[in-house]
């Protein structure tokens, strides 16, 4: 399965493409759609939107997932990264690709096993599941990889739940 992970931002679109059987990943692709905070935000949600569709385009993904909304101090920031979230949903929605999302609690559940994980801890993990050399540089593409880990892992064990045993 080719899982798309988006981890949403206004500035840093973090984005990760995983081939998974649930149990063993492999990195496909992964990096940043950075945007400029002088540009008016509605020109940084089309260029969002036109870099997420471009993504889907080139690596075809059966699915896609994002981390839900989270609580944030700042008003205005959690309204920009909601408006971030739309966008993602939207070009995922376009593309007619199964969608999921997971709240930060079960992204870092399912690739740490430790729910209050650090940065650090889940990019160790995600360095380790995927067999890479070296860790992402990148907070933001990491965190799309531990996303699409975390739903590939989640489909594998509801494929497994859903086939009758084996008599």
């Amino acid at each position: 399965m080719r899982v798309l992970g988006i981890d949403c931002g206004s500035q840093r679109t973090g984005y990760g493409v995983i081939e998974s059987d649930g149990r063993d990943h492999r990195m496909v692709a992964a990096g940043v759609i950075r945007t400029n905070a002088k540009t008016p935000f509605e020109k940084r949600l089309l260029e969002i939107a036109g870099r997420l569709r471009e993504l889907i385009r080139v690596h075809r993904p059966e699915s896609a997932a994002v981390e839900g909304v989270f609580h944030s101090a700042n008003a205005k920031t959690a309204l920009k990264l909601a408006h971030v979230r739309g966008i993602a949903l939207l070009v995922v929605a376009e593309a007619k690709v199964e969608l999921a999302e997971y709240s930060p609690l079960e992204v870092k559940i399912s690739v740490v096993g430790y729910g209050r994980a650090e940065k650090f801890q889940v990019q160790t993990m995600v360095t380790s599941l995927l067999g890479l050399a070296e860790a992402i540089d990148s907070e933001d593409a990491c965190d799309a990889l531990a996303v699409a880990i975390c739903h590939a892992t989640h489909q594998a064990t509801a494929r497994r739940l859903a086939s009758p045993e084996p008599v």
